[in-house]
């Protein structure tokens, strides 16, 4: 009798694993890679089978997980962790020098150069995968339901694809960029392309400026990204094919964003919005991090961490901070892990990680000082607490100036930065109420709404298992030419048949007044 509650638990237990699909995961590494396991052990407490198709260098994706079973396959070259912890060093300094037109360009150019180094890896793995028959017919027994990848680049994509599978994104930027821009109309004259730094309110000024940004960006796109994909796609999909259709044809674009970072825009059917999916509410912090915080008594605490690549900033900038940090009568708890700052005041931790959302989400913390990451971003919108931003590099800058278009985040140019700049900035935002009021408005609004971002996405995950993929949610207008989109051919159709119309009928006029005017001069004679 005592075993039958046990019994009943693992009957359960089996037939959920039972009813659970099979998905096919081929994830981005990095910061992406922590939005991804998200879903991944959300779908693995559902009783889904979750598979992970891995390269052997890959910097987080852990070979071994009691969330998902793993499929490593040998890889090498790209960009390895510290070349890009280098890089992102280097673009700072070129940050700090004078800025000019040049200098933005050269920025630019290098980022573009960096991304397009890792687009051919990934490429070359999956061209490796892709010529593996054993690895290949296994993928085909196996019988996934769908694949689930993130498009920043786009390998998933091909995968899904050449499985003939359902095709789910957990996307923010596809390889092309903002990924509302591949299959949502985007007016240039209310919706701002990242990177300018502008609000859905323009003037003409504002307007060409977002026009020569997106001008910019189709350069961008052609010079480091299309002739790549393309070239793959004509050799495992043939040259009548655009590799843009196979990201255009995704089942469901679950948009790790929503109307509380983004301006109102036009959508479609098939995106979900997801934002904050991966914030949950605080956990207690550890006794000696409780007692830190708890010593600030009512000035509070304030937390800076810019993330995993600017886990330490050069010398002279660190100094900078740490002094500014010192006349401040909060307490300060600082992810850093360089080399310890010489003027570091009394009232600063120092710690190599910190539990970022359980800080954010303690009731002393006052400010959060962060470089304006996706996560971070949506983390503080979800805990209702004020932001200074240090914006470095990628779409830092672009995040930021969305929060301070809200009235909740006040930034710094990481370029200028001196102590008493970023103590302006803190005292600002700490004793001004409208920063705080302003992201506590957005907390309520991300919090009002009828089911967590978190099931909305597992829902529709789920929902593309049980109806094989969601064709009636796709738009067609890909699928058109320009021509057809902007129905040009139909205006000079009935243009010309106007105009055609017009020449009859002046014609026959032209002839019945002639006619007229022949027999009244016949009369006469």
């Amino acid at each position: 009798m005592y075993y039958l509650p046990v019994i009943l638990l693992a009957l359960l237990s089996l037939s959920s694993q039972a009813l659970g699909g099979k998905v096919l995961v081929f994830p981005l590494d990095g910061s992406h890679w922590v939005n991804m396991k998200v879903l991944i052990e959300e779908l693995h407490s559902r009783g889904h089978n979750v598979t992970v198709l891995r390269p052997s260098n890959s910097w987080y994706i852990k070979e071994e997980s009691p969330f998902y079973t793993s499929i490593t396959v040998f890889n090498r070259g790209g960009i390895e962790k510290e070349q890009l912890d280098a890089f992102t060093r280097h673009i700072l300094v070129i940050r700090r020098e004078k800025l000019s037109i040049w200098t933005h360009l050269t920025l630019a150019s290098e980022v573009g150069a960096v991304f397009e180094e890792m687009h051919c890896n990934q490429l070359a793995l999956m061209g490796k995968i892709f010529d593996n028959k054993d690895l290949m017919d296994s993928l085909h027994t196996t019988k996934y339901d769908l694949v689930l990848t993130d498009p920043a680049f786009g390998g998933g994509v091909f995968l899904a694809r050449r499985l003939l599978l359902p095709l789910v994104l957990n996307v923010r930027w596809t390889m092309h960029g903002e990924a509302h821009y591949e299959i949502a109309p985007s007016p240039l004259s209310y919706v701002p392309v990242p990177g300018v730094e502008l609000t859905d309110k323009m003037m003409f000024g504002q307007r060409v400026q977002n026009l020569m940004g997106y001008i910019f960006s189709l350069y961008h796109k052609a010079r480091f990204i299309t002739s790549h994909y393309q070239s793959f796609c004509n050799k495992y999909f043939g040259s009548e094919i655009n590799y843009k259709y196979f990201l255009q044809d995704a089942d469901i674009w679950l948009m790790r964003n929503d109307f509380t970072f983004e301006f109102p825009r036009p959508t479609m059917p098939n995106i979900v919005y997801m934002g904050g999916f991966q914030c949950k509410p605080a956990k207690p912090l550890s006794d000696d991090l409780e007692d830190f915080v708890q010593s600030s008594g009512d000035h509070g605490v304030i937390v800076m961490s810019l993330g995993t690549l600017f886990s330490h900033l050069p010398p002279d900038i660190t100094e900078e901070i740490a002094a500014a940090f010192a006349r401040l009568p909060q307490k300060i708890i600082w992810r850093h892990t360089g080399p310890r700052p010489v003027n570091i005041g009394n009232n600063t931790l120092l710690i190599d990680w910190l539990p970022q959302n359980d800080l954010l989400g303690h009731p002393q913390t006052k400010v959060f000082i962060t470089h304006g990451g996706t996560n971070s971003i949506q983390e503080a919108i979800y805990h209702g607490v004020p932001i200074v931003g240090l914006p470095i590099v990628f779409d830092q800058a672009d995040n930021l100036s969305r929060m301070k278009a809200r009235g909740t985040a006040k930034l710094v140019d990481i370029a200028e930065l001196n102590r008493e700049m970023l103590l302006q900035a803190l005292q600002e935002v700490l004793h001004k109420p409208s920063y705080r009021e302003n992201m506590q408005r957005l907390s309520r609004l991300h919090h009002d709404q009828p089911m967590k971002p978190l099931d909305r996405a597992i829902f529709w995950i789920e929902f593309v298992m049980r109806n094989r993929g969601a064709p009636h949610l796709r738009t067609q207008s890909f699928r058109m030419s320009w021509i057809e989109y902007h129905s040009i051919d139909v205006i000079l159709t009935l243009l010309m048949i106007f105009v055609l119309s017009c020449f009859v009928i002046f014609s026959i006029i032209k002839y019945l007044c002639f006619k007229v005017v022949f027999k009244k001069k016949m009369k006469p004679e």
